[in-house]
């Protein structure tokens, strides 16, 4: 069966409105000759004569009466689907957004974010999920409205990104622990008992890579997935946690943060979303609450700074204090 041609809804419905071949083509802006074959189209495909003769004039058949409100309606409709979208009217949106962001993110900016996406658009509901790894699938299914983290060599290539800030990993103990005070060397900091953040369960990190030029090694006691679970152990024992500064500032609340004693290259933290997205209306306000969200400071500064590196200890196993 083949596919009737859209086009002739518009046709049809002007030439019921005016009732007239003449009338209908002026209209148009088609010749008299060309709105009589489209009519000719429109018999054969809708298998009635719809308008006939009756004496000067044509009138409608019982099946274009028939028509005439539902092919109306069908080319306002269309028209509706092609206009631009009208303004955004938050106290009126009903919708679910779904945010995949790393551990700690949610706990460090939801609190600013939820608030305000509650207070102007009361009708949306903020779904946040965990994101074990950097691909990109996800958002290009459909399945993730948003994402954040660090652009890297597995984000899809169509995927849009917005830096939102830059972030640096600081070391983080429990308040009265030994490296709470003095000053932090690279050999007291490796001397300590670490928590190694890994997703993917890897046994060291760009910390490592930064000690071996150093002669120094971390004792690595424990590897978690996430950076909460890490400040949590952390918080609770004498294991040292190295996490993003800003990404963690509510959860490191009460304890006791210091800048890392090695040159560590500082991160950007970027808002991720498919390019079908762009000129949502709903979802580029979302990404403006989100962009605010993170412009206010929220993580305490570290409490001491790194010490300048005059000699290079080969050993590991340096007493703390």
């Amino acid at each position: 069966m083949s596919t009737p041609d859209l086009n002739l809804l518009v046709t049809l419905d002007v030439l019921l409105t005016e009732g007239s071949v003449a009338r209908a083509a002026q209209k148009l802006r088609l010749s008299p000759s060309a709105m009589s074959r489209a009519l000719a189209r429109l018999r054969e495909t809708t298998g009635d004569p719809l308008l006939v003769r009756a004496g000067r004039g044509l009138v409608p058949t019982p099946r274009a009466l028939e028509l005439r409100g539902r092919v109306g309606q069908l080319v306002q409709d269309g028209a509706a689907v092609l206009r631009p979208a009208g303004k955004l009217d938050l106290k009126q949106l009903v919708r679910t957004f779904t945010l995949r962001t790393s551990e700690g993110f949610v706990e460090n900016f939801g609190p600013d974010l939820i608030a305000r996406v509650s207070a102007e658009a009361p009708g949306v509901q903020l779904r946040f999920v965990q994101k074990p790894d950097r691909d990109s699938a996800p958002l290009r299914e459909g399945i993730v409205d948003l994402e954040t983290g660090v652009v890297g060599k597995t984000t899809g290539p169509e995927v849009r990104a917005q830096a939102l800030f830059r972030d640096r990993f600081v070391g983080v103990v429990r308040t009265g622990h030994p490296l709470s005070g003095g000053k932090i060397s690279p050999s007291r900091y490796a001397a300590g008992r670490h928590i190694l953040v890994s997703r993917r369960g890897l046994d060291e990190g760009p910390i490592d890579d930064a000690l071996k030029p150093l002669g120094l090694e971390r004792e690595i006691v424990t590897i978690v997935g996430g950076f909460a679970t890490a400040l949590a152990l952390a918080r609770a024992s004498d294991l040292i946690a190295s996490v993003p500064e800003r990404h963690t500032g509510n959860l490191r609340a009460g304890m006791h943060s210091f800048a890392l004693p090695v040159s560590m290259p500082e991160i950007t933290v970027s808002l991720l979303w498919h390019p079908r997205l762009d000129a949502d209306p709903a979802h580029r306000w979302l990404r403006g609450c989100v962009r605010d969200a993170c412009l206010a400071p929220t993580a305490p500064k570290p409490t001491s700074r790194p010490t300048p590196v005059k000699a290079r200890r080969k050993n590991p196993k340096a007493k703390l204090g």
